[in-house]
Order: structure tokens, then sequence, then C-alpha cells
């Protein structure tokens, strides 16, 4: 017996547990496959995967299973908690484990390959994914002694069957409530470790998690579809702002970043750059809208050609790979919503009385320093000395109204009339 298997058969290691709750992509992917070297290095007992995932992609997920193929411990994959699932790439990742465990109330299966890209597909390239996808998991189910018929069908046929069949089927080895339960369960279950046959010991060991890392985990927020839509639109709101306020700095410094983000998470996913361009002209038009007369033509492109290019930012027919319709609407509405209130104000600007030169003395209050009757006189008003006169006679220190400017005289009225 090699010392690996004597180690695994005395219990040697720690239990190690991983987290994934999401899309199979290049970050879970980075995030699973240096958990398994960072567990080969410590020698640890074995490694649980605790899985619920709808799918991914398919370069992320065949990464992980080559790893977990290749790897010098045992991979426990269990399909957790109840209400999860293994679909698509979780399927073939769940197939690949040493020991393949689910929860009660949990499916795996549905792995028939879809077109991240969303682009039409003839049937002879269908046909050449269909098959590619199905010899692959025919042949990872049979290295791992699992059911190669259910494997076929879960790509050609789409099947997916829940955790009480699956183990009738000989798809998954265990079902389990709990973790608890799952270690239970695992104590001295007998595994193939390279060629060699070697019982677990899971009792009385100490549970490592390994979470992802601060940054791991940023990654995997900005590459969800939703959050790299509003990313972009975050971006371009200020890179604009800053081109209308030269200097403003923070608009331009929180947009450049943005930007920044968002092209990261769209280098990963399917974009459609037509949906990108429909975007950048909606924001040019909303923007045209407050300095052009269109008779709200401009605003209504704007937001017509926001709605389109949101829908096709991403050319994927898979929902998770898509930007969600509630999430369109709400940053539709609030654009929309933000330059009418932009739109007003500048009307209102325009009815608004002068403030400033000869017009915006029209209205202003001040105090008769001579007498003013049609030859003139003088008044004080905003502090300044101004020749003025008035149909009528007004006596010094009386209170008076301007009513007109004429040149560099100001028409006054008594106060009160």
């Amino acid at each position: 017996m090699s010392i690996l298997a004597v180690l695994l058969l005395f219990g040697a290691g720690e239990i190690y547990v991983a987290r994934v709750s999401g899309v199979i992509n290049p970050v879970t992917s980075a995030y699973l496959v240096e958990t398994i070297n960072k567990a080969e290095r410590t020698d640890a007992q074995c490694l649980i995967i605790e899985l619920d995932t709808p799918g991914g992609l398919d370069e992320s997920m065949r990464e992980v299973i080559k790893e977990m193929l290749n790897a010098e411990i045992p991979i426990i994959v269990y399909v957790y908690p109840k209400g999860a699932r293994a679909a698509s790439a979780g399927a073939f990742i769940t197939i690949a484990a040493h020991v393949a465990a689910m929860a009660p109330g949990t499916n795996v299966g549905a792995a028939h390959p879809v077109s991240a890209g969303g682009q039409q597909v003839d049937s002879v390239m269908r046909d050449k994914m269909t098959n590619d996808a199905a010899a692959y998991i025919v042949s990872v189910a049979k290295e791992r002694g699992r059911n190669e018929k259910w494997a076929e069908d879960a790509v050609r046929k789409s099947i997916s069957t829940a955790a009480d069949e699956a183990l009738k089927l000989k798809v998954i080895d265990i079902v389990a409530a709990s973790e608890e339960e799952l270690l239970e369960r695992l104590d001295g279950f007998k595994v193939t470790l390279k060629d060699t046959v070697i019982a677990l010991a899971t009792k009385e060991h100490r549970v490592v998690r390994v979470s992802m890392s601060l940054r791991e985990r940023f990654l995997l927020t900005i590459t969800n579809p939703n959050i790299a839509y509003i990313l972009l639109i975050l971006g371009l709101y200020g890179l604009i702002f800053e081109l209308q306020n030269p200097g403003a700095v923070f608009p331009g410094v929180v947009g450049g970043i943005c930007l920044v983000f968002a092209f990261y998470a769209m280098h990963i996913l399917p974009v459609n750059y037509a949906g990108v361009a429909l975007i950048v002209l909606a924001l040019i038009f909303f923007t045209m809208e407050l300095y052009v007369t269109s008779q709200g033509l401009l605003g209504l492109g704007g937001a017509a050609a926001l709605i389109l290019g949101s829908l096709m930012l991403f050319k994927s027919d898979i929902p998770f790979l898509k930007v969600s319709v509630e999430v369109i609407m709400v940053v539709v509405g609030i654009t929309v919503l933000f330059f009418l209130i932009l739109l007003a104000f500048g009307i209102h600007a325009q009815f608004r009385k002068p403030v400033t030169g000869q017009e915006g003395m029209v209205g202003e209050t001040g105090v008769a320093k001579t007498k003013i009757d049609r030859e003139g006189g003088t008044i004080a008003v905003r502090g300044e000395l101004w020749n003025a006169r008035c149909d009528t006679e007004i006596g010094p220190d009386e209170k008076v109204k301007v009513i007109k400017v004429e040149g560099m005289v100001l028409i006054v009225e008594r106060c009160g009339q």
C-alpha cells in the first residue's frame, strides 16, 4: 500500500470544504483549481465541494474537471443545500468527483450544450457540440465508474434527476441531508485514487472552510451580467458629466473606474457590441435633448435606443448570461426621469426673471435720494446710485420700485402704487 493510502486510511490531514453557488466561470474555476492545489499542498484528508449551480462556461468547467481527474486527494462534490441543483456544467463536475453526493430535494442533469454567444448554430455545428459534450461526459463517467447511459442522456436528452433516483441509477454515491451526515457516511468509504483503492477517514477531523478571497468575490460579483450592465451605464454617465463640467474630476474618476470593471466583465461575458453602441447613442441623444429643440424626439429616440441596446447587450439565450428585464426597466426609468428633471430645470431657467444686468433691475426696490419727477432724480438700488425718472413726483427718502429700464435711467414708481 502506498504512503498516501496509509495516511488517508489512518486519517491524516484536514477536511477542506469549498462552496460554489452560482455560474461556473473563469473566477469560480480559478477558485476551485487553487483550492484543490492548496488542499494537495497541505496533505488534506479530502476536499468537499458544496455545489449549487445552473451551469456555466464550457472552458471553465473543463479546467475544473481536468484538475479533479488529476487530483492527488479525494474530491467529493456535494449538491447542497436542499433546493440546490447541479445543472449543465454542474452535472459534469458532479460526475467527475471521486465521491458524488446530493442532499434531498436537489437535482442533477440537464447538460445539453448551449451556445453562450446566442448566435444561430446550424445543425452540423449543433451535432458537433452535442457529440463532443456527450463523449466527454461518458469518458468522465467511465473513469469514475458511474452510469454512462444516464450521463449521455443528460447531454443528448437534457434529462434531470432528483437525488434519490440518481442514487438508484448509480449517478451518485451518497444522499445526505447535512454536512455532518455526509462526513459520517464518508467515513470508511472506499475510493480509487491513482489506481489505488483507499478508505476515507472523516470522523473527528477538523473541517477547514476555504472561502473565496475578497478579490475573487469582487470579480465574481462584477461578472454578473446585471452588475456589468449597471457598471457600463454608470461609467458612461461619469464620462458625460465630466465632459459637461470639465474639472469636476469626481465624475470622470468614478466613471473611468466603472468602465474598466465593465470591460473586464464583458471580456468574459458574450457581449454584443451593437448593444453597447446603442447604449452610447442613447446617452448622446439624451444629452442633445438638453441643448437642441427637438420637441422631445431626441428623448424618445434615446429611450428606445437604451431599451434596445440593453436587451441586445449580451447575446445569449441562457438566462444567467443575460440582463434581467427588471433591471433594464429600472435603469431606463431612472435615466429618462433624470434627464426629464434636467430638461425641466432648463425650461424653468428660460422663464425665470433675470437677476443680473439691467434687466435684473426690474422689480427691485430702492430709496429716493433726491426729489424725483419727469425731469429726473437719484435713487439708491442694490447699494448703487442710479438716475431715475417718475411720472409723478416722489420726495427724498421715499421707497421706490423699478418698473422699467431705459438705457442708464431707471423708470420708477412709488412703492405701494
